[in-house]
């Protein structure tokens, strides 16, 4: 599962806008806005998902999933329970 957050920073870790991820992904800019204004998991047609995916993932940006190591090295984003940066343990 990925979220409407993590698609945001990935477009920004790329420096580009919706109208240029949705070019990338040969998708439609209103699924995009609709995908990145979702609360929490991103729900929608999966054929769709996965061509988003697949063009970030094209363009060097790995999406990772809660718990999930990223042997590849390189740059990415991963967040953390906010529990975790106070110092307290989920």
């Amino acid at each position: 599962m990925i979220t409407a957050s993590q698609l945001r920073a990935a477009r920004a870790l790329l420096n580009i806008d919706q109208k240029t991820l949705a070019e990338m992904a040969g998708i439609s800019l209103p699924t995009i806005q609709r995908t990145e204004s979702s609360q929490g998991n991103v729900r929608g047609v999966v054929d769709s998902l996965m061509k988003v995916i697949n063009a970030l993932n094209r363009a060097g940006v790995e999406l990772l999933s809660e718990h999930v190591r990223s042997d590849d090295g390189g740059r990415g984003v991963r967040f953390r329970h906010p529990d975790t940066l106070l110092g307290r343990p989920d």
